[in-house]
C-alpha cells in the first residue's frame, strides 16, 4: 500500500521527535512518501500529486486548514467536473493542530502517536467511511464556514499567531469576547438564504455546519447544530444581532449543550443549500481558516464525497491495488 504523509511543520500540535516516531511507525509497515509543506496552498498540491500518481492513501499530520487544503487537492474544485466513481486515495488525519476538530469529530484519537496507531489499524481492518462534505463553487469544506463574527475572530487570532502567539482555547475565548464588545455596535450586516424560506436580513453573523460540533472550546464541545452531521445536509445558524444581552443567554445554551434559541436566531439543521449575500464586503473564514471578505457566496452539499480513514462502517469504495 503506497501512502503520502503531509506534514505541516508549522502545526500548533507538532513537534520534530513527534512527527519523526510517526513517520518511522508509518514506514515500518507501509510504503511510505513523507512530504513537509512550505507554503499556504501547499497540501493541496501535494494531494494533487497523490492522485496524479496513484497513491492508495494521503495522511494529513496538521490541523484544520491543512486538512482542508489536501481533501480540495484529492477531490479538485466542486464544479471542475469531478468523477466520484474515479478512484481517489482515502484521507486519514493525524491531530496536530490546536482544535482538529474535523479529525476528533470522526473519532481520530488526540494524540499523534496514539492517532498513527488507530490509522495503521483502520486501514489494515478495511474500516473507513464515506463523508458528505459542504462546498462553495471552487472550494470544499468539512465542518464548518462563516461569514461575520467568527470569521473576525479567526482573522484576529490569525494575525495573533502570526506574531508569535500560540492558539490556545484560553486566546480563543478571549478573542472572541473581545470580538463581540469590540463590534457590538457596529451596522454591518447581510441576507441569507435557504429554501422554502423568506430571505433572512440583518444577519449580523451566520454558520453553515456540516456536521457537529461545530467547534471545540479544549474538550468541550460547541454544537450550533446538534443533528447535522456528515451523513445529513448542511446546517445554519444565522444571528440578527450582536449585542451582549441577547447573545450571552445564547452563549448560555451553547455552553450548557441546550438546544440554541434566541428572538434573533435562524437556525436549521438540514437544509439543501444557503446563500450569503451583504452590500459591502465582510470577512469570512472555512474551516478555521480566513479567506478574505466576500460580497456574495453559495453553499452547497454533496453526500459521500469523501472516504476518510475513521471508525464506522466500512465503505464499499475499491482500494486501489497494492
Amino acid at each position: 500500500m503506497r501512502m503520502m504523509l503531509i506534514v505541516n511543520p508549522f502545526a500548533t500540535a507538532t513537534t520534530p521527535a513527534g512527527r519523526d516516531a510517526l513517520a518511522h511507525t508509518l514506514s515500518s509497515r507501509f510504503a511510505l512518501d513523507v512530504e513537509h509543506t512550505t507554503h499556504r496552498g501547499h497540501a493541496r498540491e501535494l494531494a494533487e500529486r497523490a492522485v496524479a500518481e496513484s497513491f492508495d492513501v494521503v495522511v494529513v499530520h496538521g490541523g484544520d486548514g491543512s486538512v482542508n487544503e489536501a481533501v480540495n487537492g484529492l477531490l479538485g474544485a466542486p464544479g471542475s467536473g469531478h468523477d466520484p466513481a474515479r478512484p481517489t486515495p482515502r484521507l486519514g488525519v493525524i491531530p496536530g493542530g490546536s482544535a482538529n476538530v474535523f479529525a476528533r469529530t470522526l473519532g481520530i484519537e488526540a494524540d499523534p502517536l496514539a492517532a498513527t496507531s488507530q490509522i495503521i489499524g483502520l486501514l489494515e481492518s478495511g474500516q473507513c467511511r464515506r463523508v458528505g462534505l459542504g462546498h462553495t463553487a471552487d472550494r470544499w469544506f468539512l465542518f464548518n464556514t462563516g461569514m461575520g463574527m467568527d470569521a473576525v475572530v479567526v482573522h484576529a487570532m490569525e494575525r495573533k499567531r502570526h506574531a508569535g502567539k500560540p492558539a490556545t482555547p484560553a486566546r480563543y475565548f478571549w478573542t472572541t469576547v473581545a470580538a463581540f464588545l469590540r463590534n457590538a455596535m457596529d451596522r454591518s450586516s447581510f441576507t441569507v438564504e435557504v429554501p422554502d424560506h423568506e430571505p433572512i436580513t440583518g444577519v449580523r453573523f451566520g454558520f453553515v455546519s456540516n456536521t457537529s460540533p461545530w467547534t471545540y472550546l479544549g474538550d468541550f464541545e460547541i454544537r450550533t447544530n446538534p443533528t447535522t452531521g456528515f451523513d445529513s445536509r448542511l446546517g445554519l445558524f444565522a444571528a440578527t444581532s450582536t449585542g451582549v444581552a441577547r447573545n450571552l443567554p445564547l452563549a448560555a445554551r451553547l455552553l450548557t449543550h441546550r438546544t440554541p434559541k434566541g428572538r434573533h436566531l435562524h437556525r436549521d439543521d438540514d437544509v439543501a443549500w444557503v446563500r450569503f449575500r451583504a452590500d459591502e464586503p465582510i470577512d469570512v473564514q472555512m474551516d478555521g481558516d480566513f479567506i478574505g471578505a466576500h460580497h456574495s457566496l453559495e453553499f452547497g452539499h454533496r453526500a459521500d464525497a469523501l472516504v476518510v480513514v475513521a471508525p464506522g462502517t466500512n465503505t464499499s469504495a475499491t482500494p486501489r491495488a497494492t
